[in-house]
């Protein structure tokens, strides 16, 4: 049955209706799918050499946080390539993007009706509605003029929306890439994200962005504190210039003042040559203290006078330099107990907090789990040069209901190991699926409540074979070690701290157990 006007009117209606940018894309999809019958759709944006879904139907959860770069999927490529509809033959040689990623349907069928509309503004190309069907002759009775009727419905929705939130950005000073479509960052510094909590964090990102305030960025290991910060400086009046980066708990004691504030020909042994420090490379533009809390006491009055009056003093020299610096200071640790315990200047954290920062952890953005799972899916589809990578349903369940102690960095690090394992499993039909048993969580999910600590113990109880209990204690320290380790980034020192042992009984310890 051909569209009728009336249909397209109801989605015309539908798009301009009063709702957010997502809700508008999502109804238009739902909309879709009743009308053309299919099996699933989705909305694209197209923009730096890839496409970036902003609403599907009828997909797993996990497509949402992919990003397609188009050399890297041919239908997509054509779609972006044609001035006009794509119909790909049912027998197309071209893999499908979507082969897989239709829930509850054989993840091996290939043969289907596929449809590309390439949507247009001023006769730039800025995104595509595809639609799929797992009949091969679902589309037959659709004509391209009433394709390209939706086309263009769609694409002028899309380009208002992308105007609307252009100009919004403009006027704030700010670009920021999230999960509704928006401004987009490179790849490399993307922020993913659509769950309540983490929209209220890019509001307060996009407040304080376009002023001069240091900004103090809070949160677990894990949560994309440096992303933040890489987010706040690019979106700054000092864009234009450098953001530095300083590690604080990678900072040896003996070379701390060195690095951030530089140092004199002959100011100590082995100084043969004058050397800036972080602040005057950072000058007018932005230095990023991450691990703020590790900074030894001495300094942190130090780096309060810079702070204070815009001077610092060479390692060695009496004279003072004048500079003009942005700091973002972030920690995983609680400075206002830090503070009480004397551990950290009250001075300095009033300075830093003018405007603090709350990352919230990946277990309270239920929503966004899917979002970063598929981000990462695709990221190690490409580097592992598989042509198809999927989430099973149950593995895409599976992941909701961890707690995720490492936050993004645990999840990132387990979908990259999961991907590896399934790649071994073998590659069915060009298909490779991540199953639930490639996760190391995945015997214990039904974990409920418990401290991320001991979590992590009583998993490595339970899955202790029989041996003595000398033998038993070494595993289950091996595996603790490992554990942190992963979340510290493979980082010694913070690994010391975390588990409250001195550095060096830590790198002894870690060599008799054969972790070094």
């Amino acid at each position: 049955m051909a569209l009728s006007q009336t249909d397209l009117t109801r989605i015309a209606l539908d798009i301009t209706a009063n709702l957010s940018n997502r809700d508008r894309f999502s109804r238009l999809l739902t909309t879709l799918r009743e009308t053309l019958d299919c099996d699933a759709a989705a909305l694209l944006s197209f923009q730096g050499h890839q496409f970036t879904p902003l609403a599907i139907d009828g997909l797993s959860a996990d497509v949402l946080g992919r990003r397609f770069i188009v050399n890297e999927h041919p239908r997509l490529e054509a779609i972006a390539r044609a001035g006009d509809i794509v119909r790909f033959p049912a027998d197309s040689i071209l893999p499908d993007p979507y082969d897989g990623l239709i829930p509850n349907v054989d993840g091996d069928l290939k043969v289907h009706a596929c449809i590309g509309l390439p949507l247009f503004a001023n006769e730039q190309l800025i995104g595509a509605l595809t639609i799929d069907a797992l009949d091969p002759n679902k589309f037959d009775q659709f004509s391209n003029n009433e394709l390209r009727s939706i086309s263009a419905i769609t694409a002028a929705s899309l380009n208002n929306a992308l105007l609307i939130d252009k100009l919004e950005k403009q006027a704030n000073n700010f670009t920021i890439t999230s999960s509704k479509p928006s401004g987009q960052l490179d790849t490399a510094t993307e922020i993913i994200g659509q769950d309540d909590a983490f929209l209220a964090l890019l509001n307060e990102v996009d407040v304080v962005a376009a002023t001069e305030l240091n900004v103090l960025i809070l949160g677990e290991t894990g949560t994309g504190k440096e992303l933040i910060a890489k987010a706040v400086h690019q979106h700054s009046p000092r864009a234009h210039k450098s953001l530095v980066y300083l590690n604080c708990a990678a900072l040896a004691e003996s070379v701390a003042e060195s690095e951030l504030f530089g140092h004199v020909k002959g100011a100590f042994t082995g100084a043969i040559s004058h050397r800036s420090g972080k602040f005057e490379v950072a000058d007018k533009g932005t230095l990023f203290l991450d691990e703020i809390g590790e900074l030894p006491l001495n300094l942190q009055a130090k780096l309060l006078r810079v702070l204070q009056y815009g001077d610092l003093q060479k390692v060695g020299d009496d004279r003072s330099l004048k500079v003009d610096v942005r700091i973002i200071a972030a920690t995983n640790k609680d400075l206002k107990s830090e503070v009480l315990a004397g551990r950290f200047r009250a001075d300095l954290y009033h300075r830093l907090s003018v405007f603090p920062v709350v990352v919230p952890p990946l277990r309270e953005r239920p929503q966004d789990i899917h979002l970063l799972a598929g981000f990462f899916v695709e990221r190690y589809r490409q580097q592992l040069q598989l042509s198809h990578l999927g989430l099973d349903t149950a593995a895409l369940s599976l992941l909701k209901q961890y707690d995720w102690p490492g936050n993004i960095r645990e999840l990132e690090h387990a979908i990259h190991r999961a991907a590896v394992l399934a790649r071994s499993a073998g590659v069915h039909n060009g298909m490779c699926m991540i199953q639930p048993q490639h996760f190391e969580f995945a015997s214990h999910h039904d974990e409920k409540a418990l401290p991320h600590k001991a979590i992590g113990i009583k998993q490595s109880v339970t899955s202790l074979p029989q041996m003595n209990l000398r033998d038993a204690t070494d595993q289950f320290q091996r595996q603790f070690i490992e554990q942190v380790l992963a979340q510290t980034e493979s980082n010694w020192a913070a690994t010391a701290r975390s588990l409250q042992l001195d550095s060096g009984n830590l790198h002894r310890l870690a060599k008799r157990l054969g972790l070094k």
